[in-house]
């Protein structure tokens, strides 16, 4: 059997920590915007090292969707940091 965590999430709609210590990035939920956007996930805060980087075009009718992160996850030692650019929302899920 893998790894057994606990699962929590953050609610995002601008930069900023998303957990203040060592996690795994399980699964993000992102909810786009109509113009051009992205994501970065960076283990250490702002000048962190990027371990997720993603961008979406821009749509007339954005529409939310999962981004499933495989095996067990994105493993961010220090800290787990989201960089926001034009969308809606995001939810992290880490554990």
């Amino acid at each position: 059997m893998g790894m057994q965590t606990d699962v929590k999430s953050t609610y995002r709609t601008n930069d900023g920590d998303i957990f203040g210590g060592p996690a795994r990035v399980r699964g993000i939920l992102i909810s786009p915007a109509t113009t051009a956007g992205s994501l970065v996930i960076k283990d250490g805060g702002t000048g962190g090292t990027t371990v997720f980087q993603s961008s979406w075009p821009a749509s007339s009718t954005p529409a939310p969707f999962n981004v499933v992160i495989p095996a067990e996850g994105l493993r961010c030692e220090t800290s787990v940091y989201a960089d926001v650019t034009d969308l809606t929302s995001i939810t992290v899920f880490y554990g």
